[in-house]
């Protein structure tokens, strides 16, 4: 059922719910305030039994159902309709930093449960994340034949690679969003403009640097205060995946679910950073809390999709379903 007439999400590979977060919008991040956004997540679902535990936490309003999706599907559990479906499929192994196994083993064909999902559901528009590699996989195949199995079920499909510091994001983080509409619907999309850049002769405002992100937290009578404010005691091995000192007037490193110890180190304070500075990185507000260890926060912080920028693929989805309704009307 939609709440207060919002339009309705059903939400798959949700992890602890950044992307959600960001549909929902109603937080506040560095002193800006995102507005609530005409979405409601009605339906969410992950297999890792810790990162649903952040979801129920922070969605109270939302039905998770913790388990394979592949079982949910086999078990032919009831999803609900829903005008929106979204999802982060694994990304692995499309992953630059993987083995690239792509296409040829079970986890990198998840996508193909979005599929059955979307089949199901038959949603108004659709639209699922994904790492920079899926567009260089096999030359290309995995994106191309990805978007050949979304089209035949009957929609217009898209794709656009994001750098996510462009939206305000303070992190080089790389994502492929690809966005469908259904075809009886309409054909197009309208994607949300970019609001900050690297380049210092553009009007847009400048990225935002790991000290606008966490200085703040330098101070560890602030810092400590905070939700999962705890950090990796591992030491710094030069030359290895994480072993870098971040820098303070560059956004942060793109953060990582499986970090095995090495999160990259403070730019200034002796030490790695918090989980609460790798949630900041990833825009998460101060009040979202991250259940378990702060190994298991890193690892649902490195899963995420950032909810600011997540916010911001808010407004395409909500620019082209407005579009659909107009051309509804103009029909009529």
């Amino acid at each position: 059922m939609a709440k207060n007439n919002k339009l309705t999400v059903v939400s798959l590979f949700s992890g602890c719910g950044g992307l959600d977060l960001g549909l929902e919008g109603g937080f506040e991040y560095l002193g800006k305030k995102y507005a609530k956004n005409p979405f409601h997540i009605i339906w969410a679902n992950d297999i890792n039994a810790k990162a649903c535990k952040t979801m129920e936490l922070n969605f109270p309003d939302t039905e998770v159902v913790c388990d394979d999706i592949t079982k949910v599907l086999a078990h032919k559990l009831k999803i609900p309709k829903a005008d929106v479906v979204v999802g982060g499929f694994p990304c692995q192994d499309f992953s630059l930093a993987g083995k690239r196994q792509g296409l040829t083993v079970q986890r990198g064909q998840l996508y193909l449960s979005m599929i059955e999902v979307i089949k199901q559901v038959q949603p108004k528009v659709f639209m699922a994340e994904n790492v920079k590699g899926l567009l260089s996989w096999e030359n290309g195949l995995g994106i191309r034949t990805m978007i050949s199995d979304f089209e035949k079920l009957g929609y217009h499909v898209e794709y656009k690679l994001h750098h996510t510091a462009n939206y305000g994001v303070p992190q080089t983080r790389e994502r492929v969003i690809i966005v469908g509409v259904r075809k009886d619907l309409g054909n197009e999309i309208k994607w949300a403009e970019p609001t900050h850049s690297s380049d210092s002769d553009s009007p847009l405002k400048p990225w935002v640097t790991l000290k606008d992100a966490i200085g703040d937290l330098e101070d560890d009578k602030k810092h400590f205060c905070l939700p999962n404010s705890g950090y990796s005691k591992a030491k710094l091995f030069p030359g290895t995946q994480g072993n870098s000192v971040t820098k303070a007037d560059k956004p942060g490193p793109t953060m990582r679910a499986e970090h095995h110890g090495n999160i990259e180190f403070h730019y200034n304070n002796n030490r790695r950073l918090s989980a609460r500075e790798a949630a900041r990185i990833q825009s998460f507000p101060d009040d979202f809390v991250f259940l378990s260890s702060t190994t298991d926060a890193y690892r649902q912080v490195g899963n995420a999709v950032a909810p600011v920028f997540g916010w911001y693929l808010a407004k395409t989805l909500k620019s082209t379903i407005d579009g659909l309704n107009s051309k509804a009307n103009k029909s009529k």
